[in-house]
């Protein structure tokens, strides 16, 4: 445990910004599910899933919680497969 105050804040603040960090990728891999679940299924409205994925990904990796390459390799991942679906 610090001893010195700023150091203390540091670790309220690092643990605010981890919960805040988990809850964005914990709502992205729901997301990235059920748009997995609806390719899967060839359901109607894979698309609508996918674009909400797609935006998901995108918001985390403009927030800093994945890195750019990272999400573009999902999004890219996700496309493929939802087009691999739809022929």
């Amino acid at each position: 445990m610090p001893n010195i105050k700023s150091q203390k804040d540091r670790v309220v603040q690092a643990k605010k910004e981890a919960m805040h960090n988990k809850a964005i990728k914990s709502n992205l891999k729901t997301v990235v599910k059920k748009a997995d679940a609806a390719i899967s299924a060839g359901s109607a409205d894979k698309d609508t899933a996918v674009k909400a994925a797609v935006v998901a990904i995108d918001k985390a990796a403009a927030k800093g919680v994945l890195h750019k390459n990272t999400a573009a390799r999902k999004v890219a991942r996700l496309a493929k497969a939802a087009n691999r679906a739809a022929n």
